[in-house]
Order: structure tokens, then sequence, then C-alpha cells
């Protein structure tokens, strides 16, 4: 991505957590984490992250979503005997999100998906949220989400983050973009 496609995207960003009443200081604003994935599309496929907290007991972080846009589908795995694996729980503060996990694939699910994409997305039980629901995931579950129209906002509470160790449906995915 290029600095200056970043820039547009932290204040995007900034502008829904605003209408979510998510009040950020300026530097928080300046370090809204931004992935495209390595896909470069980020009006389809990409999160926009403000990370509070992340210590070896617990993360807490703001995801933004925007309208349709979509978190490719991953899991957090055990990382060793004492560490089963990230577990997180998602509210909703503004918006709606489509959340998929593994179980029952729901007959009509909302998520609007660019055809490129679908390939790898496996998990098809829907979960709907919207202001003030939560879901928490378990540890090593496949999940992905999309934001419904208007964007969304997303609280996380999880156990410690490490997306190094997150394991990607497609493989050829990177969280973190290399900037130019």
């Amino acid at each position: 991505m290029k600095k200056k496609d970043v820039m547009k995207v932290r204040k995007r960003a900034a502008g829904l957590l605003e209408k979510a009443s998510i009040v950020l200081t300026a530097k928080e604003k300046e370090n809204i984490e931004v992935s495209d994935f390595g896909l470069n599309d980020t009006e389809h496929v990409g999160l926009q992250v403000v990370i509070y907290e992340n210590n070896d007991r617990y993360c807490a972080k703001e995801i933004v979503l925007f309208p349709r846009q979509i978190c490719p589908e991953h899991r957090h795995p055990a990382l060793s005997e004492q560490n089963i694996g990230k577990q997180e729980t998602f509210r909703c503060r503004w918006g709606e999100v489509c959340l998929y996990v593994e179980g029952e694939p729901t007959r009509k699910p909302k998520a609007v998906v660019p055809q490129k994409y679908k390939e790898h997305l496996t998990s098809w039980h829907e979960i709907v949220l919207r202001p003030g629901d939560q879901y928490t995931i378990k540890p090593n579950t496949l999940h992905w989400f999309q934001a419904g129209s208007r964007g969304a906002v997303v609280s996380e509470f999880s156990s410690t983050s490490d997306d190094e160790s997150d394991i990607w449906t497609d493989p050829t995915l990177v969280r973190m973009p290399v900037i130019d």
C-alpha cells in the first residue's frame, strides 16, 4: 500500500469511530492499524484496528470495517500446551457485522462477497451482530466477518493477540501491508 492510501484509510476509519461515539486521542488516530492482507483492495477486504492494550494476559481493541468490507477467514491455533490459542469476544458498537463460524451453514446468508474471494471462505454459520450484541469465539475456530451496508465498529476483548500465529484459509494473505 502507498503511504497516502494508508493515511486516507486511517482518516476514514477515524470517521466511523467518531460516528460510534468512540473518542480517540490524536496518537491513537495516527496509529490506526490498516491491513489490506496484501490484496490492495480495501474496499472489499481489509481491517482497521485501534489497539488499546495487548499484553501477556489480555487484549482490547476496536475493529473498524467499511461497508461490506471483509476480514478473511482464519483461526487462532494453540501456541503451546499452556496456551490453547486466542479466545475473543466481539461486541458490536455501531453498524452491523455478520460473523461466520464453523457450524450448520445458514441457508440465506447476508454476506455479499465478490466471486474472487469466495473460494477461501468455508465457514457459513451466520451470527448477525448489531449494537449491543456480542459473541465469543473459542480458540482454533475458523471464522471470518463482514460489515453491513453502512460499515461497522466492533470492540474485541480477547486473550493475548499474536497476529503472526493466525492461520488464514488463504495461505497467500499477509496480515500487515508493506507500505511504500
